[in-house]
This record gives C-alpha cells, sequence and structure tokens, in this order.
C-alpha cells in the first residue's frame, strides 16, 4: 500500500475508535458527581488495538468532537464546558491514558498480561487526573474528590482493564493477521 493509502487508514482507524468511545460513552451508571461509563473501556480497546500514537490521537478526536458539540460525551452531552466542567479531567485522562497504555505496550509486547498492566496504569492515570480537575472545579476537598471520583471506580475501572485487555489482544492479534493494522506501529 502506498503511502497516501496507509495514512488513511490510519485516519480511518483514529476515526472508528473516537466513535466507538462515543457509543460506549452513553453506557452508564448515573453516580452524583461522575457516572460509571463505558468510555474507560473504549479507551482500554482503543490503546490496546492502535498503539501509543494513534490511540492518543484517537481520543484527541474524540475530545474534539465533543468539544465542538457533538453529543459523544456521556449522558449524550458535548461542549467545551463538559472539559472544563466537573468531569473534564477523565476525559483530558483519557488522551494521557491511552499514549501511556499503548507506549507500554510497544516498549514490550502485546500479549494479555502486559495489556492488564498498561491498562491499569491508564485506568490510575485517567483517575488521578480526573480528581486532580474534580476537586478545584467541585472545590472539593481532595478527601472527597477522592472518593467521589476515584474509589467508586477502582474496582469496575479493573474489571474494564481486563475486558480491554482480553478483548484488544484478541482483536488486534486479528487484524494483524488480516493486516488491517501493522504488526508494530508504523511512522506515518
Amino acid at each position: 500500500m502506498n503511502m497516501n493509502g496507509e495514512k488513511l487508514r490510519v485516519i480511518l482507524h483514529c476515526a472508528i475508535f473516537a466513535a466507538i468511545t462515543g457509543i460506549f460513552a452513553q453506557i452508564e451508571i448515573p453516580l452524583p458527581l461522575v457516572p460509571i461509563s463505558g468510555q474507560t473501556l473504549a479507551v482500554g480497546l482503543t490503546a490496546t488495538i492502535l498503539g501509543s500514537r494513534y490511540g492518543a490521537f484517537s481520543l484527541m478526536g474524540y475530545a474534539a468532537l465533543g468539544a465542538v458539540g457533538v453529543p459523544v460525551f456521556a449522558g449524550f452531552s458535548g461542549g467545551a464546558h463538559v472539559l472544563v466542567g466537573p468531569t473534564g479531567g477523565y476525559i483530558f485522562g483519557f488522551i494521557a491514558a491511552a499514549y501511556v497504555t499503548g507506549l507500554i505496550l510497544e516498549k514490550t509486547r502485546f500479549t494479555i498480561p502486559m495489556a492488564m498492566l498498561a491498562n491499569t496504569a491508564g485506568m490510575v492515570i485517567t483517575l488521578i487526573l480526573g480528581a486532580i480537575q474534580l476537586k478545584y472545579v467541585a472545590d472539593l476537598s481532595w478527601a472527597q474528590a477522592m472518593a467521589a471520583g476515584v474509589y467508586p471506580f477502582i474496582v469496575v475501572g479493573l474489571i474494564k482493564a481486563f475486558l480491554a485487555s482480553w478483548i484488544g489482544i484478541t482483536v488486534r492479534k486479528r487484524l494483524v493477521q488480516a493486516k488491517l493494522i501493522p504488526a508494530r506501529k508504523v511512522a506515518v
């Protein structure tokens, strides 16, 4: 495939995973300040399948879509106000989490145990960045921010990290076998 075809393929992969994240965001369990949603599962899948650079690009696209008002965030919300609101730190955390998750896998190997480690690290990054913004925007103490924005998500986050690892590695292997994604990331 020529370089233009490869670039188009990468753009399409990033767009598809941004859309998947928007769809998974609508699967939610409401909580007082921060809902439990499928977004973090989609972030883990994105990073596990696309790797660091393209996973982060995909999540940047997702955040940009939401920022301009496309209702891709949890609860069919959208707009820049979401990014500067109590839950915005989690969305910024998705970008960092995707990059770090993918980077860990690229520096080690794409296996389920390594993906579990990488996705757990991504979960921690998302929760930390989310709790920081939640604390300041909602004017909470650190204990309140942790109670509202971290503790309720740890067990569910570990379950999602496992699912993202297992499904992500399985799908990635099949996409590599079908030559739809490269075995290692390519410079585009």
